[in-house]
């Protein structure tokens, strides 16, 4: 994998969103409520084999609209091979597995491993990745992510774990290039503030 996989795939965005333990047709919906805002990345876990199926729903109705959909939850090859059949784009777990980044970068798959420690960044690292999953973001906390670039100032970081619309610019202020967003979209009292942050980012 090259620096550059998630370069384009994550080019322009700051945001991205979740959407987990759904069916099929709400997570498209949520999917296609994200697209209509501007957030074009979407990641779909597939750490139960029942998932998979909104997955590839989302996959076939981001088609049309041109974008890539993620796999997240990828923990094992037995889940690298079903995101590989259902299309994905790239793969993201939620820690780095030698094995599974082997085998998601054979299938021709990005692979985005989760860390949380300086040890795991520079272990992945090491194994020629550049983009990381900061997980779990809040527990971290924002300063973590200025923190952690000091001794590593050439990483990505997307900022993932319980973190809200409201506390997004932050994470962003602090050096993530991305926030992940899971629940932001399926609460109406958020998806005004979501739009505003997707705009904000763009002007």
């Amino acid at each position: 994998m090259t620096a550059t996989d998630f370069d384009a795939l994550f080019a322009g965005q700051r945001l991205m969103v979740i959407i987990r333990g759904r069916s099929p047709r709400a997570t498209v919906e949520l999917a296609e409520r994200a697209w209509e805002i501007g957030i074009r990345s979407v990641e779909v876990p597939i750490g139960e084999p029942e998932q998979v199926e909104a997955l590839v729903a989302t996959i076939e109705a981001a088609k049309p609209r041109g974008l890539d959909v993620g796999a997240g939850t990828v923990v094992s090859v037995e889940h690298v091979r079903r995101a590989s059949e259902a299309g994905a784009a790239y793969t993201v777990a939620p820690g780095f597995d030698a094995e599974v980044f082997a085998a998601s970068l054979a299938a021709g798959l990005p692979h985005l491993p989760g860390v949380a420690t300086p040890t795991e960044v520079q272990r992945a690292v090491g194994r020629g990745c550049r983009w990381l999953k900061a997980f779990p973001a809040t527990t971290l906390g924002a300063t973590w992510f200025s923190a952690i670039r000091g001794p590593f100032p050439n990483i990505a970081l997307v900022a993932t774990g319980g973190v809200t619309v409201h506390d997004a610019q932050s994470y962003l202020d602090a050096g993530a290039r991305v926030v992940a967003l899971g629940s932001a979209l399926a609460d109406p009292t958020q998806v005004d503030a979501l739009a505003r942050l997707v705009v904000d980012r763009e002007t």
